[in-house]
């Protein structure tokens, strides 16, 4: 995406990245290093996205219905997520709004009073989404794998947390993780759109001044993957949703690029993805079969996702063992491997156009320490890789023990 790029650090510490991009929308936010990994305590399990949810609930200044008509009176949207190792609060709107958008996004971070009634509802809110992720079978299993590869670590649990939790947290607490998480040195301030990125950190820096200079420390342990493992739980569900796993090195690792290549290959969108003619196209035994990756700051997984009836999980679970095998037996001809990076660039390049993912990307990246995202970049790491490279790193995929997790 082209347009001039600024990375830069405020005065008080908070890092930025603008940049340049000519168009009618522009998007902008808060990108903090604090998930649900750093929730160490059981009593804090959810609090992260408990916090996300309820930070719109209004501020010293405004009313909660003042913030969330803010944004979308101008056609706007004012949004937030969480994931196990950030919370970005953000806006997507339409060109010429960004002051108006930063400085809210400031007010929220530092002052939100997380108001009782607010609260009330809103953990009605979220015990409802936590049930429709339990009667969602195909989202659960991946939760409750995590919990399987993690175990003893605080990476197992899942992002929403329990019931119990959630209906514990006080506003006091919620104003609590504010001042100890959303500080300027835990963060990233991220901007794409058509203004000036000279023009943007200096209204970066009236708007986020308030921040909290200082973070509590590092509590995250580097997880220590439990021993292989085959389990299946009862569901009640008409299909045996499963998930196979294993361990793949995290957000700095120097293959990461092989190894992203390697899995697009192996269960990536295209229907042409080994796993899908193995499964869906030559047997006809799922619907979806998908293979992605999860990149954490030190570690990651590579998880493998298909759905069929009960009598065929032994079936599929053996052809997704020999596709793995057979994948890292002998490496692909050149031609062959320059067919798939075509079809992985063009489906990167499809990406682009998706603003608010690559704004948010970016974020993510300067806040872990990584160069800002680059197309061009990308495409350099994945013309370079040989067939070696690729064979070696699906044997490595092959022959590290499989984790496997169905819900039946």
């Amino acid at each position: 995406m082209g347009g001039s790029l600024l990375t830069d650090t405020l005065g008080n510490g908070l890092k930025c990245i603008a940049r340049q991009s000519p168009g009618a929308t522009e998007c902008c936010g808060l990108t903090f290093n604090s998930g649900s990994r750093d929730e160490v305590m059981d009593a804090d399990h959810g609090l992260a996205h408990f916090v996300e949810h309820t930070i719109f609930k209004g501020t010293s200044r405004r009313s909660g219905s003042y913030v969330l008509n803010r944004m979308e009176s101008v056609g706007g949207e004012l949004n937030a997520f969480t994931t196990k190792e950030e919370t970005t609060v953000y806006s997507l709107m339409p060109a010429g709004y960004f002051r108006r958008a930063a400085r809210l996004i400031g007010e929220l971070a530092t002052e939100s009073v997380f108001p009782e009634r607010g609260l009330h509802l809103e953990r009605e809110v979220v015990c409802d989404e936590i049930d429709s992720y339990l009667d969602s079978p195909a989202e659960a299993v991946y939760d409750l794998f995590d919990e399987m590869a993690f175990a003893g670590n605080p990476l197992a649990h899942n992002i929403l947390g329990r019931k119990q939790t959630v209906m514990d947290f006080s506003g006091e607490r919620c104003r609590r993780y504010l001042r100890e998480r959303f500080t300027a040195d835990n963060g990233v301030f991220f901007y794409l759109g058509p203004e000036d990125p000279q023009r943007v950190l200096r209204e970066a820096e009236k708007a986020f001044a308030a921040l909290p200079l200082k973070a509590v420390g590092d509590l995250r342990t580097a997880p220590q993957l439990c021993r292989p493992e085959v389990a299946v739980q009862d569901s009640g569900s008409h299909q045996a949703h499963t998930v196979m796993g294993v361990e793949i090195g995290g957000l700095h690792a120097p293959d990461r690029h092989v190894t992203a290549l390697a899995v697009n290959i192996l269960g990536g969108p295209g229907m042409n993805a080994l796993l899908n003619l193995a499964l869906r196209e030559r047997n006809g035994l799922v619907y979806t079969v998908e293979a992605s990756t999860a990149l954490y700051s030190d570690c990651g997984l590579m998880t493998i996702y298909f759905g069929c009836d009960h009598q065929d999980l032994e079936r599929c679970r053996r052809l997704v063992g020999r596709t793995l095998d057979g994948f890292a037996s002998k490496a692909l001809t050149e031609r062959a491997l320059a067919a798939y990076k075509r079809q992985y660039l063009g489906q990167l390049t499809l990406g682009l156009d998706n603003r608010e993912q690559t704004a948010l990307s970016a974020g993510r990246a300067i806040l872990h320490g990584l160069q800002p995202p680059s197309f061009t970049l990308t495409a350099e790491k994945i013309a370079s890789i040989t067939p070696e490279q690729l064979r070696s790193a699906a044997e490595n995929l092959a022959k590290s023990p499989l984790r496997t997790l169905s819900l039946s």
